[in-house]
């Protein structure tokens, strides 16, 4: 039988959705050591550049995930823990996260100033978490927060073309869960679509401020 009126009262719902069974918020800093950066053309004049031609005070990156399997979960195995005097089993779980690091750098006025990019590099990190996360589970990493700075930067000129040394640290935030698909049967009630906003009338004109304090000069009334 169809219902007449989604609205107006609680009725039992079967959904679809997702449980969690555990989750962490995980900080890693790493270092990156990124060496034999060939420079590339001066995109103003076509010519090889030279350490002369750029500023390594300048040098910069940005961290992001790799556009192919960006986070890879290696493999889950069992781990018996104590934990309040109560004997658990949870899992450790091996993570491989994939990035990709951009290098840039200005170039100097004599060289036609300007930011380019030197060169694109892919990296891998691993980790292990330990979660309560059995086989059947899905793993789902998520980053909060993701990006890096130069510590140091230093451009060989004995060798050609000249090679840029950089070694930066990144930064990673993520959010790690383990979750399993549910239907669950709840008390809930229907939404419904929200009222429109009303568009608001033109606005009639108004004249500025006036400063009769200063302005016209009252004095020869005040007088009279």
């Amino acid at each position: 039988m169809q219902a007449n009126n989604l609205s107006g009262g609680q009725e039992l719902l079967c959904i679809n959705t997702e449980k969690v069974y555990d989750w962490i918020l995980n900080e890693a800093t790493f270092d990156l050591d990124l060496k034999d950066l060939e420079l590339p053309l001066n995109p103003n004049t076509g010519e090889q550049l030279t350490c002369e031609d750029i500023d390594t005070d300048t040098v910069s990156c940005t961290v992001v995930p790799a556009a192919v399997d960006p986070i890879v979960i290696l493999d889950r195995t069992d781990q018996e823990l104590i934990i309040d005097g109560t004997e658990v089993i949870l899992q450790r779980v091996n993570i491989r996260k994939s990035f990709e690091v951009t290098i840039f750098v200005d170039l100097t006025p004599e060289a036609g100033g300007g930011t380019i990019k030197v060169a694109e590099a892919e990296f891998n990190r691993c980790e292990q978490v330990i979660l309560c996360a059995p086989e059947g589970t899905d793993i789902n990493v998520s980053f909060t927060d993701l990006d890096c700075f130069v510590c140091t930067a230093c451009c060989d000129e004995t060798v050609d073309p000249n090679e840029l040394d950089v070694t930066l640290t990144v930064r990673v935030c993520q959010s790690i869960q383990s979750t399993f698909e549910v239907t669950l049967e709840i008390v809930a009630e229907f939404c419904e679509p929200r009222d429109m906003l009303p568009i608001p009338p033109c606005p009639a004109p108004t004249m500025p401020p006036q400063c009769p304090v200063i302005f016209p000069n009252n004095d020869e009334v005040a007088k009279d």
